[in-house]
């Protein structure tokens, strides 16, 4: 699974009205006060002043949320999302201009050109486990494309989505983007308006329920879910600097991150190796005793802290496996020798727990991953030019690295999104401005000139005509 929007506590959030945010946010966007694109890069300007003004309070709140260092907070969450401003901000004037197309010969005279239009009120629903970087990434690529939005932080993630809230007040006017907060029920009330796209990243459980309330509404929707993101360890691979790479990209947030090598596939010659270095790694980058390391942070919440204990089998466990009920704190944990069958292979574990498989052909791996429900993402490691092309080219995934793990989050230029199971839609970069852009195709035809062939009474001049453009 992954960080979920909407399992909340029992507390009724504040009642609000949803409708006449919407209906505000609508009358904004149909005055045209969203269409200039340089006031939208003086929008994201002044949002990119806003984050960096606010960094010491973004770090403490991630600190409080989920124990967050603030060098992961930058790295992982910050950092990001200033990136993503200054892309958009560059190329924001290049996208939104017209393309001009050929036109069929059929309308002969005439122009065909299509014209990026933004969609209208967005609504962004974002999680906790990444709770700045999530609901700041989709609203940037939704205001850059000329949008109004609606941003709903998780309520799991208090103390940020409460930042979040401050920053985006002090920065637009709550007709173009409103940050509300609250629990579930303000979520569903804001979906039962009529909006122009939703962006979600959560649970598969959630995501569907989400997809049901666009449905409703006949409104587009982006999913952001998860799944079990394998990575494949091949006997050709530089083990030493693979099992850095793995413990970095696994042990981030604790685990709880969507695309983290949830196992690893290790070949059987280079098991031991890879085990080993893994040790090694886990002790250099955390230290010997990592619950005791003040920039290891926790489990958000309690049912999942219990969720993830459960998953651990101490016959199996070759490092790490403490925990600390207190404070929601979980070892990085390494188990060896898992078979599919365990507990902790069956759904996405969304916590600092890496199980290690073996196999001697990669023709089961292959397998194995194709039988489950398509993942998030994927990772190898190997040198091996026709293994990386099947990786690339057949094995289903939402995206992925070759010879390391989650760095593909850091590019802007590539699109990141699901397949199948584990989402639908792309966004980063360009592929968020398309995201949140109707593209409308215009053909503009002369008056001087009518061709006859198109009209009844169809004679066989005509029709040889038509034949001749339309093959």
């Amino acid at each position: 699974m992954t960080a979920d929007t909407a399992d909340s506590p029992s507390t009724a959030a504040p009642a609000f009205d949803a409708a006449a945010l919407v209906a505000r946010q609508h009358a904004y966007f149909d005055a045209g006060r969203t269409q200039d694109v340089n006031l939208r890069i003086i929008a994201l300007r002044r949002l990119y002043d806003a984050i960096k003004a606010n960094e010491g309070r973004i770090a403490e709140a991630m600190h409080a949320d989920l124990g967050k260092s603030p060098d992961e907070t930058y790295l992982s969450e910050v950092g990001l999302v200033l990136s993503e401003i200054s892309y958009q901000i560059a190329h924001v004037r290049r996208w939104s201009r017209p393309r001009w197309r050929v036109p069929s010969l059929l309308s002969f005279p005439s122009s065909s050109v299509d014209y990026p239009c933004p969609k209208g009120v967005v609504f962004v629903m974002s999680p906790w486990n990444y709770p700045f970087m999530l609901a700041l990434d989709p609203l940037v690529g939704a205001v850059a494309a000329g949008n109004c939005v609606v941003v709903k932080p998780s309520d799991y993630s208090p103390s940020v989505s409460r930042v979040i809230a401050d920053i985006l007040a002090g920065v637009f006017p709550p007709e173009h983007v409103a940050c509300v907060l609250g629990h579930h029920d303000v979520a569903d009330a804001i979906l039962e308006q009529p909006l122009d796209h939703v962006f979600f990243t959560g649970s598969k459980a959630v995501g569907a329920y989400v997809m049901g309330a666009c449905a409703k509404i006949c409104c587009p929707v982006t999913l952001e879910l998860g799944g079990q993101s394998p990575c494949i360890v091949t006997p050709d691979a530089d083990i030493d600097l693979a099992a850095r790479r793995i413990v970095f990209g696994k042990f981030l947030n604790c685990g709880q991150t969507c695309v983290c090598p949830n196992h690893v596939f290790v070949h059987e010659s280079v098991h031991d190796g890879l085990v080993a270095a893994l040790k090694r790694e886990v002790r250099r980058q955390y230290g010997a005793r990592p619950l005791e390391n003040p920039a290891w942070g926790h489990i958000c919440k309690r049912r999942h802290f219990d969720r993830i204990v459960g998953l651990v089998d101490p016959a199996k466990v070759v490092l790490g496996g403490r925990m600390d009920p207190a404070t929601l704190r979980i070892e990085p944990t390494v188990m060896d020798r898992v078979t599919l069958d365990d507990a902790v292979m069956a759904d996405e574990i969304f916590g600092p727990v890496l199980p290690v498989l073996t196999y001697t052909d990669i023709g089961d791996v292959w397998h194995e991953v194709a039988a489950r429900p398509t993942p998030l993402a994927a990772y190898i490691f190997t040198h091996d030019p026709a293994t990386v092309d099947y990786f690339k080219r057949r094995l289903r995934f939402g995206s992925g690295c070759v010879n390391d793990t989650v760095m593909q989050l850091t590019t802007s230029n590539l699109g990141f999104g699901g397949d199948g199971a584990s989402g639908m839609g792309r966004y980063h970069g360009r592929f968020s401005f398309d995201t949140f852009t109707d593209v409308k195709g215009v053909l503009t035809v002369s008056t001087r000139l009518d061709m006859p062939f198109r009209y009844r009474p169809y004679t066989k001049a005509h029709m040889a005509v038509v034949r001749l453009l339309e093959r």
